[in-house]
């Protein structure tokens, strides 16, 4: 697995970043894949690595299905297919390799159309996807020809795969199994930094805002989407046990209470660039993530939450740092 980050460290090597904090992110990342904790990782390393070859072939991020196409007989399809299934359960995508259709759980494609447009830009720019999963966004960022792109996310079902989706796209992207605690203080290298369905899992959400800072540079940017609760600037949402099933859910901001906490962490032009239920269509049980989904998480009635909290509301604010 380490092979596959020599050409990523290369290139990150070329940007503006302290060489103390590249030996860092080379180091964390070997500790993880050397001794992996998850114990389903020799399965999902021999999913990926039972992906055949292909030679010819052509692949399209910009579909709302991360795409990639060529003639294949009916053996190397069927390959392809349990290699996929290995990987199971997909929760970001979806994904078409080859005409395997990955359905995953979220359509993420409905929360990128919504925002897309209204991105600040991404053109040449150091781009950290914080919370990447298996990189879906950072596929889809590929058509506005970032310099470089580099998810984190500690899930190394997640890391294996984005691997197998790239093993064909070949895009020098990386994912590094590592969370967000993981990236040194005031590495300051990245333009852009994307924090998506990540700051209500966090014990500390002013901490969150601060690390992500942390990770900017001068003048670069933040892309955050999280749950919110409607209210004005006092209005939060601390659940006393569980939120829409979810254990690890902690706090939950009205979009005004959110642009003062991070006008609090050093941020400034802070734009709400949408806000949007979240309905049993976007995210949902399928083959590809056979677990309960939105629907079991809801009432009878699909008008609260199991809890009897509000319906999930996210919201998505882009916020320049000072």
């Amino acid at each position: 697995m380490l092979k596959l980050y020599e050409r990523f460290w290369d290139k990150l090597a070329q940007i503006n970043i302290n060489e103390k904090h590249l030996y860092h992110l080379k180091n964390k990342t070997k500790e993880k894949l050397l001794d992996p904790i998850q114990g389903d990782y020799p399965r999902w390393y021999k999913a990926y690595n039972n992906l055949p070859v292909i030679e010819k072939f052509d692949s399209d991020t910009s579909l709302n299905a991360i795409t990639c196409r060529s003639e294949i007989d009916e053996v190397i399809s069927e390959q392809i297919k349990k290699a996929y299934e290995g990987l199971i359960p997909w929760r970001k995508g979806p994904f078409n390799m080859f005409g395997t259709m990955i359905d995953s759980e979220w359509q993420s494609f409905m929360k990128w159309n919504r925002i897309e447009k209204k991105l600040p830009n991404l053109k040449d720019k150091v781009i950290l996807d914080v919370g990447s999963g298996n990189g879906y966004y950072m596929f889809r960022m590929l058509n506005h020809r970032p310099y470089l792109v580099m998810g984190v996310d500690p899930g190394l079902l997640q890391t294996m795969q984005f691997w197998s989706v790239d093993k064909y796209i070949s895009s020098d992207m990386a994912v590094l199994p590592i969370g967000i605690q993981d990236i040194p203080q005031n590495i300051n290298c990245f333009d852009v930094v994307f924090s998506m369905g990540v700051l209500y899992h966090r014990k500390s959400p002013i901490d969150h805002l601060t690390e992500l800072a942390s990770c900017i540079n001068s003048k670069g940017h933040l892309v955050i989407e999280t749950l919110v609760v409607e209210g004005d600037e006092t209005s939060c949402l601390i659940p006393t046990g569980r939120y829409a099933q979810m254990r690890n859910v902690w706090f939950l901001p009205s979009v005004k209470m959110l642009k003062i906490m991070l006008q609090r962490c050093g941020f400034k032009d802070i734009e709400c660039i949408d806000e949007t239920a979240t309905t049993v269509e976007e995210q949902r049980t399928t083959d590809w993530m056979k677990f309960h989904s939105l629907k079991e998480f809801l009432n009878d009635q699909g008008t609260q939450t199991k809890e009897g909290y509000a319906l999930p509301l996210r919201a998505t604010l882009v916020a320049q740092k000072k």
